[in-house]
């Protein structure tokens, strides 16, 4: 079963690891620094539109961000 924590675990992992900071990666995806800060906290997760882009942006698989394949 999928539970939110590890969905939570991996975006804050491929956020982290980026590359960029937080305030880079909210101006490439039109969303202020915080929220940035509020999905690697776990205190939110990102639209379905955010997280699309998200992906986009980062080169990201949505099935391994949403542990699909695990």
């Amino acid at each position: 079963m999928i539970i939110l924590e590890q969905i939570q675990r991996k975006l804050t992992e491929a956020i982290k690891y980026c590359g960029l900071t937080q305030t880079e990666l909210a101006n490439r995806l039109g969303i202020t620094q915080p929220c940035i800060t509020h999905y690697m906290k776990g205190r939110k997760m990102p639209a379905l539109d955010t997280f699309a882009n998200l992906c986009k942006v980062l080169d990201l698989d949505a099935n391994d961000i949403l542990c699909i394949d695990d």
